[in-house]
């Protein structure tokens, strides 16, 4: 696998130096300060190049952008109002202007409204270093008694519901505060982010969009794009839903196996594929990831590794980003079927056998804790991870070695 790394831009406090001494071998970044549904200029894709290229001091970084993430599909697209036509026209032309910089690798997400949610953003892990969490009665309390969604005390389990009615009552201002902001918070690096009434607002755009609505909502985005991505030789690979369950009574739709094969199915092209992200498919317990990439390999263009830890049973649940080899997947397994799926390509002769990873999220741990990166995206506790899949896969391939 090509080893790559997340990098938010010169706002990102871990720098490209920091991820070329991590031992990257590719960056994965994004131009997130453009709006959703503009176009991506050639100017503003060769700048960012430009910026993985080069060291803080100036001097060669030997790295290049190999993997966009995200190029972001607005919500007029997913929910097909406003000027989502238009918006679909300025995905197509930021393709072209991809693939002309030589970038062939894009990913990107149908998630309604919030792009990933968490109920802590740095919680605190016993020895000492914090990591990222979502915890289902945080998330009922938000939900009920903060934000105040019609319906939202039935869409709970009762116990859950009633929990939650304690955490809020035994909350103070600055607690009420702190869920509202970590829940809100978005993409990380994104441009756009939402009070509570513009959270409110872009929720009310999905009245009558239920989940066969927003699926089919996708496969037609992706009858659009999938034919120019064809003609450039683009790979595009939907990244999974973040938590794999439906939240603020929205519908998810790419949570599970079958959501996936109903979509590669339905626009049956190489050119259009999965981002497979062990988390946020490991935070849904029906999910068997080795048996994934197994079924879904020829289609898998990118891939997430990360490990979380359910706290609780069935779905929804409590779960938290756990250490790389920590969690319920099993990394070893997911690995080695990875790298069976690269050596199917080799044998078949396919220029994209070798399938981009990144250490996805990550603990905080020693500076880390100081550094204030952004959320789930530290330099130390990614190092960590990837030094480990690293080995697992050093060790996986020696071991088929005679």
């Amino acid at each position: 696998m090509k080893h790559t790394w997340r990098w938010f831009g010169p706002v990102d406090k871990v720098t490209i130096a920091d991820a070329r001494q991590a031992g990257a071998q590719g960056i994965v970044t994004a131009l997130h300060h453009i709006p959703y549904g503009a176009v991506w200029t050639p100017d503003e894709i060769a700048r960012r190049q430009d910026e993985v290229r080069r060291m803080p001091d100036g001097s060669p970084s030997t790295l290049e952008w190999e993997v966009v993430e995200s190029l972001p599909i607005s919500e007029a697209i997913k929910t097909q109002t406003g000027a989502w036509r238009a918006h679909i026209d300025a995905y197509r032309t930021s393709l072209e202007n991809l693939a002309a910089a030589g970038i062939f690798t894009v990913c990107y997400n149908f998630m309604p409204v919030l792009d990933w949610t968490r109920t802590a953003l740095a919680w605190r892990l016993p020895n000492g270093g914090t990591t990222m969490r979502f915890e289902l009665n945080d998330f009922a309390a938000f939900d009920i008694h903060i934000f105040k969604r019609p319906g939202a005390a039935e869409s709970f389990e009762p116990a859950v519901a009633e929990e939650a009615g304690r955490r809020f009552a035994a909350m103070d201002d600055a607690a009420r505060t702190m869920l509202s902001r970590s829940i809100n918070a978005g993409l990380p690096g994104a441009a756009e982010s939402y009070s509570l009434d513009d959270l409110r607002a872009q929720i009310a755009t999905y009245d009558g969009i239920d989940a066969d609505r927003l699926r089919n909502n996708l496969i037609d985005f992706l009858s659009e794009v999938v034919p120019t991505a064809e003609r450039l030789g683009m790979r595009l690979c939907c990244h999974p839903d973040d938590p794999p369950f439906p939240l603020l009574g929205l519908p998810r739709i790419m949570s599970s196996e079958a959501d996936y094969r109903a979509v590669l199915d339905a626009v049956d092209s190489p050119a259009s594929g999965a981002t497979l992200c062990t988390g946020s498919l490991g935070a849904h317990p029906g999910n068997d990831l080795p048996g994934m990439v197994e079924r879904l390999g020829p289609r898998i263009h990118f891939v997430h590794l990360r490990n979380v830890t359910r706290e609780t049973p069935g779905t929804p649940c409590t779960f938290h980003e756990a250490e790389h080899l920590g969690g319920g997947t099993d990394m070893v397994a997911v690995i080695a079927a990875l790298l069976r799926e690269e050596a199917r390509r080799r044998a078949e002769g396919r220029a994209d056998a070798e399938i981009p990873m990144r250490p996805d999220h990550g603990q905080d741990i020693l500076d880390d804790l100081k550094r204030g990166a952004q959320p789930g995206y530290p330099a130390i506790g990614r190092l960590k991870g990837l030094a480990e899949l690293r080995g697992v896969e050093m060790a996986l391939s020696r071991s088929r070695t005679p």
